[in-house]
């Protein structure tokens, strides 16, 4: 597990996890995604704090006072506006003048798409979809946006930023290549999840995603909902109904014992705890690939 840096450490540990010396920038990020992005472009010279607790949902987060006076004595604050409405209340009270808002580098142009009749009905929906770190190109322009940021608080170190900021891309483009390999060839385009976070990555690789609650999994389905997913389950031959690992499996559980298929992981990374299927992004990331290449079926 990736520990999470405190607010009043003099000094992030470095990757062999000897202490170097005290980080010269101190950041505040919303919840893990941009906590990743800051430790990898920022390295030794950056300590990080996240305002969601492990193991938590970020979306309805609600900040302490402690969070706040954090937010306010922030160096930079990295956040995604209309995510977590109390992180955007706080960072208009006291932080706008440090704030960094990756919405923008993030293009975030897609919407919650509910199904009616077994059909997805693209005009009854109109949320901002946010989960855009499921699509690794987009996650790679907002580190892009990170390391300018970063740079302009702190000039003396950007040449190290710069340094990481390709490394991370590297990676990222090596992860998107590894999908777009995977899931090309596949008994079935279709997945089922239990929240509607999927659709930038269903975007990028060709798939359909139908999400039985709507983009936050604290939305409750009504039998409408379940018996709209469960026809279109057994319309499409859906074989594999996906859960995350930070809430209950019931909801997917119930679909999947209504139309015989099975369930499986299939984890939004909004956040680490200890049922996470890897240590990091990239590891969670490899580890839904294998899921859906096992789940959807996929040579």
């Amino acid at each position: 597990m990736v520990p999470l840096a405190c607010a009043g450490d003099p000094a992030r540990s470095s990757a062999d996890g000897t202490s170097g010396s005290p980080a010269s920038v101190h950041v505040v990020a919303s919840f893990y995604p941009l906590q990743y992005v800051v430790e990898r472009i920022g390295g030794s010279h950056v300590s990080v704090e996240n305002l969601t607790p492990a193991g938590a949902e970020p979306h309805e987060l609600e900040l302490t006072a402690r969070n706040t006076a954090d937010l306010e004595d922030a160096d930079l604050v990295v956040y995604l506006s209309g995510f977590a409405p109390a992180v955007d209340d706080g960072i208009s009270a006291v932080a706008s003048d440090h704030a960094l808002d990756v919405a923008d580098d993030a293009r975030l142009d897609l919407s919650y798409v509910p199904i009616e009749g077994g059909q997805q009905d693209p005009t009854a929906g109109g949320r901002r979809d946010p989960h855009f770190w499921l699509d690794p190109s987009r996650l790679a322009d907002v580190a892009k946006g990170v390391a300018r940021r970063l740079s302009a608080v702190d000039p003396t170190d950007a040449p190290e930023f710069a340094t990481n900021l390709a490394a991370l891309e590297s990676d990222l483009h090596l992860l998107d290549t590894d999908y777009r390999a995977g899931l090309a060839h596949c008994a079935s385009t279709d997945i089922v999840t239990s929240h509607n976070a999927f659709g930038y990555l269903s975007q990028r690789y060709g798939l359909t995603q139908i999400g039985i609650t709507g983009l936050t999994p604290e939305d409750e389905p009504t039998s409408k909902d379940l018996a709209a997913v469960t026809q279109f389950v057994e319309d499409h031959h859906v074989r594999t109904i996906y859960y995350e690992s930070l809430v209950s499996p019931a909801i997917a559980q119930t679909v999947a014992d209504e139309t015989g298929a099975k369930t499986e992981v299939l984890d939004p990374i909004e956040g680490l705890s200890d049922s996470s299927q890897g240590a990091d992004y990239l590891q969670i990331m490899r580890a839904d690939l294998a899921n859906l290449r096992s789940g959807q079926g996929c040579s």
